[in-house]
């Protein structure tokens, strides 16, 4: 012990000099950014039933490689565990890193055979150093174990110290062997001793200690770069009681198995999700993750949970996250995960917190094993933790009731807590940190002679709520531990843009029952986009028995989806089309009559050169995102009738001023619009973007476009992209098997504009002009919002992955002055119906969308309408001057007449069948009806 002593003794130096060098190169997980994904590297998850034939065909057209069962060994789901999850139908493969996951998960989908595609994350640990030596109070926690007393760890130990057959899986960086607290409290794995062979036929070769699930071998001690925070966890949990050296762990006599999830070597990768499965598959009856992030919420690490924690019996403890903010920190805040808040040593909030941690336990100082060598240990601070001072617990409950369920011991430990909430600086935050900080003793004292009953799982009536909706929301509680008696279950909105109704007099609730309780949900009009609300689902049974949780819904997300007609069009509130920038779980791209998903990828570019050029798209270098547009005012339905849907919202880039010069200084106010009749208006909708000069300078040449990378059926890597100059269309089509045709048309209300149309083939190498194997950089960008029509082809004679950019030259922008570009954005079976809806597009934009508002209207009428050749035409006054002009779809004037009186009949029996628009001109400018001719 008195090395421990000079240890904590110089304990600041240490910190500085030795612990912060190891644990330097740690990506920052306390921060609110996204989590990183593996370049190159995907799972996919079968549909039911489904043969991966036609993924594996699809996959080759793309280039991907390496497809593989990742858990073919994987336990089958049990109809006796309700909620289990298939993993054998998970594959994993490889893809060019030029090509966007975006593009291959919209190829899989569209195969029918898949449910989902996703990336793998890169969660990193959560690991944040506190030096002892700021503490000024003079009594400093860091020197012994004070969180142990906070616990009641002690008189815990009175009542269970753990059990050797309890072994708690580690997955981290690694562990210390030879650590003097740590040796002795591995679990081995006697079947499958060292010597080459894989004994115990499990698929891992000498598994006798643990197994590095990053570098696939059998060698888990803690290395470069990642360091020693696995030592630091597991010391928690695990460091050896009764051996007179350092610490006590809590989880006392339970066993740990080391999982290494972070490379060693360059070829490794994380695997943390993989460390779930086997510590799983491999007797762990505890499963702590003191690593994750934000961002990149996945179907596929649930599945990964599930499995472990309803397939396996298996309970998930993990950190809830370093940043002092309230954020959802994945895999903490999944379903059936007990996510764990780290406090003070009074009890104060100090990390992140939300309403889907499940309690909190101490968090700063914390004296713990340190891997520099044999004896040595360190204060650290950070949730990483506080989730193994509860998963040390946990299997302390386990050992005294090794009947409780996974679910139970969950229970038993939220339900045993101090409460910390009348505290200063957590009255605000009631909820937030779980049912309050962990109490050991209480924990198993208590154990299953108590209440709990929970909301194990909602289901929603429809898979949006937006402003003025109204839908269902089913609650499925469980009984988790002793029958109870009297439950009543009332639910209250905390967020003022929701309303509910609803909630269950259940009266008696045998253990492990379940029953369920609809809801009537209601979202007030003006709700903002992006709410998040809260609903308090609160239980009371006899014995005054009182339990809250919280549900968490998402209202008016920050995208709309047009659907009036047969072209659904989402519309974010950063300028793109399809998905939010290029995460393509926020949106539902484009659809055209229930079709696969079109668009992989699209959105508003706004350039003035090639260092110049604002959007929300991919950038360069790969994996990259430019995050030039930033939401003024989210986008949302402003009119909704049975014949238009009508959005707006605005978005802008910083001033020059603020950027050093790198942004334009642009404010762009975006509407969209969709109808359902008549027939001829079902196959488009409208964007339109106003830009504002809000800089001190004129831009110029101020050039605008929309960039989309279309993924048609039936095979995306054999589309080809054209153009018709006629229209200003620029379209993409199969080059072998069309079956629908899909594009842009650029629309202007008055002259002729000096359009600009760039077809690119996403598969050219790094020689081409532009190339997307290292990204889709501004020049790039700006090449195609500059270069007139002369690349107005893609895709050869076979096809090709294709996208493609449609724009116009604006000329000068003055200081405040603005200038409009609209687009229709189209879909047909045939090109011919393609042409006909964007000269639909044209005429209605030229119709109801004038460049300027009439100062009065005048009142005229025209019939029949449709027509087969005569029409009259009837004003309300007569004007001897007065003419009627035909335009047909391009704008060309095809036809004048005088209309001098009140009733005046026009011939139109010279003219071809289409869609026109008969012009009036009157005090108040022209006046426009739309006229269709048919034979």
């Amino acid at each position: 012990m008195h090395k421990l002593l000079r240890l904590l003794a110089a304990a600041g130096s240490l910190l500085s000099a030795s612990a912060a060098p190891a644990l330097a190169q740690l990506p920052a997980a306390s921060s609110a950014a996204p989590s990183p994904t593996v370049p190159g590297l995907a799972v996919l998850k079968l549909q039911p039933g489904a043969s991966l034939a036609a993924v594996e065909a699809t996959l080759r057209q793309l280039g991907a490689a390496g497809v593989a069962q990742k858990y073919p060994k994987a336990q089958a789901p049990s109809p006796e565990r309700p909620g289990s999850v298939e993993l054998r139908t998970i594959y994993q493969f490889s893809y060019p890193t030029a090509l966007p996951l975006a593009k291959v998960r919209q190829a899989l989908l569209a195969t029918g055979a898949v449910a989902y595609v996703e990336p793998l994350y890169q969660r990193a640990p959560l690991y944040q150093p506190n030096d002892p030596g700021a503490d000024s109070t003079g009594t400093n926690p860091a020197l012994t174990q004070y969180y142990l007393k906070n616990i009641q760890a002690y008189r815990g130990w009175d009542l269970s110290r753990g059990d050797s057959t309890v072994v708690i899986g580690i997955s981290d960086t690694g562990t210390r062997f030879t650590h003097e607290d740590l040796r002795g409290q591995l679990k081995h794995n006697y079947a499958d001793p060292i010597d080459g062979r894989d004994n115990d036929n499990d698929g891992y070769v000498d598994n006798f200690q643990g197994w590095d699930l990053a570098d696939n071998d059998n060698n888990p001690t803690a290395e470069a770069p990642y360091g020693g925070h696995g030592v630091l966890v597991a010391g928690c949990v695990v460091a050896r009681p009764d051996n007179g050296k350092g610490l006590a762990g809590v989880g006392f006599n339970c066993r740990y198995l080391p999982l290494k999830v972070y490379p060693s070597t360059a070829g490794g990768v994380f695997g943390g999700y993989e460390s779930v499965v086997y510590g799983a598959d491999h007797g762990c009856r505890i499963i702590n993750l003191s690593w994750g992030g934000t961002g990149g919420k996945s179907q596929y690490e649930q599945d990964i949970i599930n499995y472990a924690a309803l397939n396996k019996d298996v309970l998930v403890v993990a950190a809830a996250g370093n940043a002092n903010a309230e954020l959802d920190f994945y895999p903490a805040s999944y379903d059936n995960v007990v996510s764990v808040a780290g406090v003070s040593p009074t009890d104060r909030q100090v990390l992140t917190y939300s309403y889907r941690v499940a309690l909190s336990a101490p968090g700063d100082f914390i004296l713990t094993t340190e891997a520099s060598n044999d004896s040595s240990y360190i204060p650290v601070a950070g949730s990483s933790f506080a989730a193994p001072i509860v998963a040390g617990a946990a299997g302390l409950v386990r050992s005294k009731y090794p009947q409780l369920s996974a679910a139970q011991v969950a229970a038993v430990l939220r339900r045993t807590t101090d409460d910390i909430y009348s505290l200063p600086g957590n009255t605000a935050l009631v909820g937030k940190l779980g049912t309050g900080r962990l109490n050991v003793r209480r924990a198993l004292a208590l154990g299953p002679n108590q209440t709990a009953v929970r909301v194990l799982s909602q289901r929603l009536s429809r898979p949006r709520l937006l402003p003025a909706d109204t839908a269902r929301l089913t609650l499925t509680i469980q009984n988790l531990l002793q029958p109870v008696q009297g439950l009543t279950l009332s639910v209250s909105s905390l967020t003022p843009q929701l309303s509910v109704s609803g909630g269950a007099t259940l009266g008696s609730l045998a253990t492990s029952a379940t029953a369920t309780v609809p809801l009537q949900l209601s979202v007030a009009a003006g709700t903002p986009a992006g709410t998040r609300a809260v609903l308090r689902c609160r239980f009371t049974a006899s014995g005054d028995y009182q339990d809250d949780q919280y549900v968490v819904l998402e209202l008016n997300p920050d995208y709309v989806v047009l659907t009036a007609n047969d072209l659904h069009l989402t519309v974010t509130s950063r300028g793109n089309l399809g998905y939010d920038g290029t995460d393509n779980q926020i949106g539902a791209s484009i659809t055209y009559r229930n079709s696969p998903n079109l668009l992989s990828e699209g959105g508003l570019l706004v350039a003035t050169g090639p260092a110049k050029v604002m959007d929300h798209l991919r950038s360069a270098p790969l994996y990259t995102t430019d995050a030039d547009f930033l939401t003024r005012q989210p986008i949302r339905m402003v009119a909704e009738t049975p014949a238009r849907q009508q959005a707006a919202g605005a978005f802008q880039d910083s001033l020059p001023s603020l950027s050093r010069g790198r942004t334009l200084g642009i404010r762009v106010r975006q509407r969209a619009w969709a109808w359902s009749a008549p027939a001829t208006d079902r196959d488009y909708a409208i964007v339109e973007y106003t830009v504002r000069n809000v800089s001190a300078d004129t831009l110029r040449p101020l050039h605008a476009g929309l960039f989309m990378d279309w993924d048609l059926p039936g095979d995306a890597g054999h589309n080809v992209a054209n153009w018709d100059s006629t229209r200003y269309l620029g379209y993409v089509a199969d080059a072998v098997r069309p079956t629908v045709f899909a594009g842009l048309r650029l629309l202007q209300p008055t002259a002729r504009p000096a359009v600009r149309y760039y077809a690119i083939n996403n598969a050219a190498g790094p020689t081409a002009p532009l190339s997307f194997a290292d990204g889709f950089s501004s020049a790039e960008k700006f090449l195609t919002l500059n270069s007139g029509t002369r690349q107005n082809r893609a895709g050869g004679t076979v096809g090709s992955d294709v996208s493609h950019v449609l724009g116009a030259a604006l000329g000068r922008l003055a200081p405040n002055d603005s200038v409009t570009v609209a687009f229709a954005v189209v879909a047909a079976p045939t090109l011919a119906q393609l042409q006909a809806a964007a000269d639909a597009a044209q005429i209605r934009y030229q119709q109801v969308l004038p460049t300027r508002a009439p100062a009065a209207a005048l009142t005229w009428q025209v019939y029949p309408n449709p027509t087969t050749g005569q029409v009259r035409v009837i004003l309300p006054i007569a004007a001897a001057e007065r003419q009627a002009e035909l335009l047909d779809a391009l704008g060309r004037s095809v036809g004048h007449w005088p209309v001098p009186a009140t009733t005046n009949d026009l011939n139109l029996g010279r003219i071809s069948p289409g869609v026109y628009s008969l012009r009036i001109r009157s005090d108040a400018g022209w006046q426009v009806q739309r006229v269709v001719l048919q034979r």
